[in-house]
């Protein structure tokens, strides 16, 4: 009788181990999702200057303008030279528009780099929003390729009903490209292209 209690301590840690080991399991697998779920979150609600993403152009197109600036740049890392084809442009709220930027790859060998983006200032990030976008993506570049990529977008005319955007007149749009790690062979582009 003196092996039962031993048998339910035994059993009772055992419980506790795997409830442990489940819960580090589980601590680990969140932090691996925790950044693709900040930024779904960031682009679901424009959080930190976050633009949208849209799946096609607003309804409406208003009789004003609003000038949005581009602002390009490359991690120390990631030996590329990265800018935007326009410096700004002026559309109408609500009209898609495309904006270009060149990507060249200065070195010797092929490199990945992935973009990240945001608006300014960030109040405008809700009304913000992008349809195409090469930030989804992972670029690879050849030696010395060059690629331009484009950015198709709108200003919601919403901002206009929002006392903190009503009266924005302009719009900066940056982009940081980073050196991505898991660098896909296949996906090389090759020779020195200055279109894809």
């Amino acid at each position: 009788m003196t092996d039962k209690p031993e048998n339910n301590k035994q059993g009772a840690k055992n419980i506790v181990a795997l409830l442990l080991v489940g819960l580090v399991a589980g601590m680990v697998g969140l932090s691996f999702a925790a950044v693709p779920l900040y930024r779904i979150f960031c682009q679901a609600t424009g959080y930190n200057g976050t633009p949208q993403r849209a799946n096609r152009g607003a309804d409406e197109v208003l009789d004003r303008t609003i000038t949005v600036r581009f602002d390009a740049n490359v991690d120390k890392h990631l030996a590329w030279s990265f800018v935007p084809v326009q410096n700004k442009m002026d559309v109408k709220i609500g009209e898609t528009a495309l904006a270009l930027f060149k990507a060249t790859n200065n070195s010797d060998h092929p490199i990945t780099g992935s973009a990240i983006f945001n608006v300014s200032p960030e109040q405008i990030g809700p009304y913000f929003d992008k349809i195409q976008c090469f930030c989804f993506t992972k670029q690879t570049l050849a030696p010395g390729a060059s690629r331009e990529m484009p950015v198709t977008f709108f200003v919601d005319p919403k901002m206009v009903d929002d006392d903190d955007t009503k009266n924005l007149t302009e719009v900066t749009l940056s982009y940081t490209f980073y050196k991505n790690d898991d660098q896909p062979v296949a996906a090389v582009s090759q020779g020195k292209s200055s279109g894809s």
